[in-house]
């Protein structure tokens, strides 16, 4: 215990090692299941538990590779620069899709929930920093809604592939679009894989989605 209190990079190894282990038995088993996201916030906090490591030793170490959300978050503009033309010579049908997945979060959440759950759950498809303001300011649990944000994201990391599958989504300006808009950033690392435009369609998506979940929620909210 000690050794991992006095060492800078036991958080940011765990991390790696734990995320290596999930891309070395998802290639070898070819399962959603075994996606590298999942299991390596699994085998996290499973060793954290066992070993008894509090949580601020480990994130004392895995802070580090917070800095790179933002250089991360930036290079999504590259795949969506690349596909400017088609962005362009398909904007509706990528608004209308956006709009589509935005309101019917806002209108399913609105059944027999309080207004507390339900503005603490409105947000759980955006990003953490906009879903985190919007729970604040219309009053709800900003704990909780950062955890269904999380779920929300690796939910969508894990059976994004499976539902395109299942409802024969081909086209892939509109699996990027579907993507982006229910399940955000870690969503995105997901259609990125898929393809250029999937991801291209995807990172758009996530600032879309999120400026008119942040103008709705503040109309939605009020009639709860």
């Amino acid at each position: 215990m000690e050794f991992f209190e006095h060492s800078v990079f036991f958080g940011v190894s765990l991390s790696l090692l734990a995320y290596g282990l999930g891309v070395v038995l998802q290639k070898r088993f070819r399962l959603a299941l075994f996606n590298p996201l999942l299991l390596s916030v699994i085998v996290t906090i499973l060793v954290l538990v066992t070993a008894h490591i509090d949580y601020e030793v480990y994130y004392a170490g895995a802070k580090y590779l917070s800095y790179l959300l933002t250089p991360a978050t930036v290079c999504l503009a590259v795949p969506l620069y690349e596909k400017f033309t088609l962005l362009r010579s398909s904007w509706r049908a990528i608004l209308a899709g956006i709009l589509s997945g935005v309101l019917t979060t806002l209108c399913s959440l609105a059944f027999r929930l309080s207004h507390e759950e339900y503005v603490t759950l409105l947000p759980k498809s955006i990003t953490t920093a906009i879903g985190m303001g919007v729970s604040e300011e219309l009053g709800g649990y900003v704990t909780l809604t950062v955890a269904m944000i999380i779920i929300t994201g690796i939910l969508g990391n894990v059976i994004a592939v499976a539902v395109c599958r299942v409802f024969r989504i081909t086209e892939p300006i509109a699996k990027g679009v579907a993507i982006g808009s229910a399940a955000h950033a870690l969503g995105t690392a997901k259609a990125i894989e898929i393809g250029e435009v999937e991801g291209a369609m995807s990172g758009l998506s996530i600032v879309v989605a999120g400026l008119l979940t942040v103008v709705g929620a503040s109309v939605f909210a009020n009639f709860l």
